[in-house]
């Protein structure tokens, strides 16, 4: 079976035929029933261990990166009772500012590439972008699916990419972006998520945060059901991000109690669950200490 209907066959093993309203009434029911018991100081810390702290800015230079890279240095210092965030994620071209910088263990750097954050360039591009990330000091590497191709139905276009970009990996791990906002309905989010994973994500992420629409809980819901059903299907774990306006601890702690609710106590280790945040760093250390903190800029 060739080009799209070996595709098609794949989404055709999985429910994919999901109703809005339905999967909005699941999750406010899953949120009422369990958001305060998960909104405590143990998982408040564990939310400030699973942060890519990211600087995707245009006015990101090697000194500000550099900066921004000895705040995570010096955090083990100041604070050794509580875990470091997870990664750094920074543009392709500052991988190795922060690899040259970075002192700590246990953190991860992470860098966009493959014409983020759009996907829309040439393919060779995408690929050397993703190779060259790498061989900067790269560990993981976030791309954005190729949404357009997507609506269109070329699911073979779109999967392809993926699969060139992951081998362009080597041995750093490969997160998709989906870009849910302009997915528009849980029935693609669910196609994407499994296409997205048969492609070789490791990870399957939420949103960029450059769109005009940013994670949602819904879809985050949609897409851990998605790894549910993969891994009962392959027994392969992929991990989820959801990423994109994630500011408040509040929002922090209903997407760990669908995490937890949805994929179970296994995927609440920072190897299958991240969150993508720039502010939220700062507000779970204040939430933490019981006072205004802004270790992180």
């Amino acid at each position: 079976m060739e080009g799209q209907e070996k595709y098609k066959a794949v989404l055709s093993q999985y429910d994919t035929l999901l109703n809005d309203d339905v999967i909005k009434g699941e999750v406010e029911r899953m949120l009422a029933e369990n958001f305060e018991k998960n909104n405590t100081a143990d998982v408040h810390k564990f939310l400030l261990g699973i942060i890519d702290l990211t600087t995707l800015a245009t006015t990101d230079n090697r000194e500000r990166v550099a900066a921004f890279t000895q705040r995570v240095n010096a955090f083990e210092t100041e604070y050794p009772e509580l875990n470091n965030v997870a990664a750094i994620c920074v543009y392709p071209n500052f991988a190795d500012v922060v690899r040259m910088n970075l002192e700590v263990t246990g953190v991860n750097i992470a860098a966009v590439a493959a014409g983020f954050p759009s996907s829309q360039t040439f393919q060779e591009i995408k690929v050397a972008e993703v190779s060259m990330a790498v061989a900067a000091g790269a560990d993981e590497i976030d791309i954005v699916m190729t949404v357009g191709e997507f609506l269109a139905g070329e699911y073979e276009e779109m999967c392809e990419t993926i699969i060139e970009c992951k081998a362009a990996c080597r041995d750093a791990h490969l997160k998709v972006i989906l870009e849910t906002g302009d997915l528009k309905t849980a029935s693609n989010i669910m196609k994407a998520s499994i296409l997205s994973m048969y492609s070789d994500a490791d990870f399957i992420k939420t949103s960029t945060g450059k769109g005009e629409v940013h994670a949602t809980i819904e879809a985050a819901y949609v897409m851990c059901k998605a790894i549910k059903a993969y891994y009962e299907k392959t027994g392969r774990k992929v991990g989820f991000k959801p990423a994109g306006g994630i500011a408040s601890v509040a929002d922090a702690v209903k997407y760990y109690t669908v995490v937890k609710g949805v994929l179970g106590e296994e995927w609440l280790t920072k190897d299958l669950f991240r969150l993508g945040a720039s502010r939220l760093a700062n507000n779970l250390l204040s939430e933490i200490l019981g006072s205004e903190i802004k270790f992180f800029g």
